[in-house]
């Protein structure tokens, strides 16, 4: 399966372009996010057949293990196929508990883009989100400046470190701010189709033509719970998390998917759930859930 065979096709952003169906890294790591893999070539297997399956967007972070998931892209998937993309972040770090703590200085955002590229083993890095907030419920935008920060990294990209510039769990004003600065290509923010609380960011980007990845997009740690949803994928002889990808596809056309998973048969369940097909019907309702 080529990328332009995945579901959704692809959004260019700038001179990027993407498959609108990509793959987040986040769960290869142990648990919490924490240590190695409970097995490492499962995990292997998981990115190599990402590829396969035709994805060329994969979402990491160093602070995923930390290190764990961009020491394994490297094994896997090294030397890296041309049209690959690979999209980290910036921001935080992990104690020796595995706590997450923010880490953004000048300093410790230069030593976060080293630490990227010396895992992943390349010399600029596709894509480098800065993430900002987090909020008493881990996933609040958290008003205020953030030209220092981005700054640093509009230096790195400046000196060819990193190519392209994304931003983490921000609001309107950030991202403007941002973009005063140096070109944004995407926002990554939390989104799905029970929690759209950011629903004016996603039409905000798309009419800015930035590009627009919700992260948690199936719930993250508490899946996604609604009996309408179960309902209609009975209906449509589907899974809820298949209707739930579907339907964020359709909610925008610069909505960008990163379902993680360890495992390759919920991988390309990921895939093809992406491409259902969702009667009228069927999406109104859906578009009640988060009304």
């Amino acid at each position: 399966m080529a990328s332009h065979d995945l579901p959704g096709g692809v959004y260019r952003v700038g001179d990027l372009e993407l498959p609108r169906v990509g793959y987040g890294a986040m769960r290869l790591a142990g648990p919490g996010v924490f240590g190695p893999p409970t097995d490492r070539r499962a995990a292997i297997a998981v990115l190599r057949t990402a590829v396969e399956l035709g994805i060329r967007q994969i979402d990491t972070a160093d602070f995923y293990g930390p290190h764990v998931t961009n020491q394994l892209i490297r094994e896997a998937l090294a030397p890296y196929p041309d049209d690959l993309r690979i999209v980290t972040k910036v921001g935080a770090v992990r104690d020796e508990t595995g706590g997450w703590i923010p880490a953004q200085t000048p300093a410790d955002l230069r030593a976060q883009v080293h630490d990227n590229l010396r895992n992943l083993g390349v010399d600029a890095l596709d894509v480098v989100n800065l993430r900002v907030g987090g909020g008493a419920d881990g996933h609040s935008a958290v008003p205020g400046s953030i030209a220092d920060r981005f700054e640093v990294l509009a230096r790195l990209r400046q000196q060819g470190l990193i190519r392209r510039l994304g931003l983490s769990t921000v609001d309107a004003d950030q991202l403007a701010e941002a973009r005063s600065i140096a070109p944004v290509v995407c926002v990554q923010n939390f989104y799905n189709i029970a929690g759209r609380g950011d629903d004016k960011m996603v039409d905000l980007a798309a009419a800015e033509g930035i590009a627009y990845v919700p992260y948690f997009p199936l719930g993250g740690f508490v899946p996604l719970r609604s009996g309408a949803l179960d309902g209609v994928a009975r209906r449509l002889g589907s899974t809820p998390a298949a209707v739930a990808l579907a339907w964020l596809l359709r909610r925008s056309p610069n909505m960008l998917l990163i379902p993680g998973t360890s495992t390759v048969a919920h991988l390309r369940e990921n895939v093809s759930g992406a491409g259902l097909d969702l009667p009228s019907e069927a999406i109104a309702e859906l578009d009640a859930i988060g009304a």
